[in-house]
């Protein structure tokens, strides 16, 4: 991340922090690391507008990879480290990167992956050492030999860069995410971080805990207000619900952003533990990613007091809605009203639909953008006319102009001619006490041409019963109208959650619909 002239300011101050390690770097080191790899992103031929990718964990070297990018004009893609060979493949290749950055624990499947990308031409490898000069591979080479022979000065070409992000994936093919890059120095940032940062009170010397992959945009946009801000990061290198906790404290965090689950798995623990630690530093909480069930954002604000914000806005960009606790707490379950970009709630005809009644959320787009090198995916997304976009998201507006997510139209359930949103369910599930996490999804009925399917995590020593099953269903009867309760429930001992919280239903779904053709990628 650019730190601007904070490591003149405030050369000895702590940029970032690795939670389990507790190695540190400071100002005046991240400015030297990322100029040196700057210098080495040049040397090996990239110039403004070109690409390179970042494919790793969470590791101390992951904001200087992404820093030099930011000073240099480039487009840096940072990758799901959690995708199979092909899956980063798909990417590398469809980014057009010139570069990966990658690590000694990522290596064998960065490897895998760069027999189909001929176009990279060089592999930095974070911690190689003795395992890259094993492979015999001239593209390959250790992160920190390479870059210790360049200047740790500025390159003489200083252009505003920025992150090319990928779509999850979760139902087809990730898209890579573009927008037009102005003509900026790297010290004048995209308009969006001045609106950010007035809205999440960032300021010098704030301590945020990023307790997410860092591949992914809501942590990248966090971290880079923090250092932009001079202050420090602490990251975790996986989330683990007691050491967040313990983190705030250790550190006297002021702003983290999470995850309805991770809200969750906090909510989960003893109450012996919730309240060992002392929590009165923080003073913005930020969710978003998946709707919160109300009561999971109840407890929330009921423990930590009126500092959770929440937010909407896709990986696009499209638009942007937020809400604080207390305007929250008059509209519960609502994502907020919109801040950024003009919010239409159409039909399938594409006609407005009324107040309170759901429908597919276009926006005339707040940011330009398009899907990389994908003109018929980017034509799809958007209206005949070109005016609006959507991502496929559902949902409506109360009369005081409130979004409420539904879900995701991909994600719709038709059964008996009745179109069920699975997220309703789902988000009531996950808080029953006995349940860890659930997922809900349609499955073929001959009858009904669907019918609802959930599949359970239970709590540890939660026995996965018929027993339980019924209990469950009757649960889900108690709080809903029949046709959005699952008629049936399985039990599995964990559900594919990509780490930024996001259900990866199609795994799921696909196991019910082999040998038939699902209406739904």
């Amino acid at each position: 991340m650019y730190a601007g002239n904070h490591f003149a300011q405030h050369p000895e101050r702590a940029v970032f922090i690795m939670a389990g390690s507790g190695e540190t770097v400071t100002y005046a080191e991240h400015e030297r690391r990322t100029n040196r790899l700057a210098h080495l992103l040049r040397a090996e031929g990239l110039r403004r507008l070109d690409h390179y990718a970042i494919f790793m964990e969470n590791n101390a070297r992951y904001l200087e990879s992404n820093g030099a990018g930011e000073r240099s004009g480039l487009y840096y893609t940072c990758i799901n480290s959690y995708l199979t060979a092909e899956e980063a493949a798909y990417v590398i290749d469809n980014s057009r990167s010139l570069v990966l950055i990658t690590s000694v624990a990522k290596l064998p499947v960065a490897r895998a992956a760069l027999a189909r990308c001929p176009r990279v031409v060089r592999c930095l490898v974070v911690d190689g050492g003795d395992a890259v000069r094993a492979l015999d591979d001239p593209r390959c080479v250790d992160f920190a030999e390479a870059t210790a022979r360049f200047p740790d000065t500025p390159i003489a070409d200083e252009w505003l860069g920025t992150p090319m992000l990928y779509s999850s994936g979760t139902t087809g093919r990730p898209k890579g995410i573009i927008r037009p890059l102005p003509e900026n120095p790297p010290s004048q940032p995209l308009p969006l971080f001045h609106f950010l940062n007035k809205l999440w009170q960032c300021k010098e010397g704030m301590r945020y805990l990023s307790p997410a992959p860092l591949y992914h945009a809501a942590p990248q946009a966090n971290v880079a207000l923090t250092v932009r801000n001079g202050g420090t990061v602490v990251i975790m290198e996986q989330f683990d619900p007691e050491q967040c906790l313990a983190l705030i404290e250790q550190h006297r965090i002021t702003h983290i952003q999470l995850v309805p689950t991770m809200f969750s798995r906090m909510l989960k623990l003893p109450e012996a533990v919730r309240k060992r630690y002392d929590l009165g530093s923080l003073t913005i909480a930020v969710h978003a990613a998946a709707p919160c069930p109300v009561p999971v954002k109840e407890q929330m604000i009921e423990w930590w007091g009126p500092i959770v914000h929440e937010y909407y806005g896709a990986t696009e960009g499209l638009g942007f809605t937020a809400c604080n606790s207390a305007e929250w707490l008059a509209h519960r379950g609502t994502v907020g009203k919109v801040l950024l970009g003009d919010l239409h709630v159409l039909d399938e005809a594409r006609q407005p639909v009324a107040k309170g009644q759901p429908g597919e959320l276009w926006f005339k787009t707040a940011t330009p953008f398009e899907y990389f090198n994908d003109p018929e995916r980017t034509q799809a997304s958007r209206s005949a006319d070109g005016s609006m976009t959507t991502v496929g998201d559902v949902g409506y507006l109360d009369d005081d102009g409130f979004l409420y997510l539904t879900d995701r139209s991909t994600f719709m359930i038709i059964s008996g001619g009745v179109n069920v949103y699975p997220q309703e369910c789902e988000n009531l599930l996950i808080t029953h006490p006995q349940v860890l996490d659930a997922a809900v999804f349609g499955v073929p009925n001959e009858d009904l041409g669907e019918e609802v399917k959930a599949v359970v995590q239970p709590m540890p020593g939660v026995p996965a019963d018929e027993q339980f099953e019924q209990a469950l269903i009757a649960f889900c009867r108690d709080h809903l109208a029949p046709m959005k309760c699952p008629r049936t429930i399985d039990f599995t001992d964990a559900l594919p959650r990509l780490p930024t919280g996001k259900l990866y239903k199609k795994p799921l779904r696909d196991k019910y619909w082999q040998g038939r053709g699902s209406r739904i990628v």
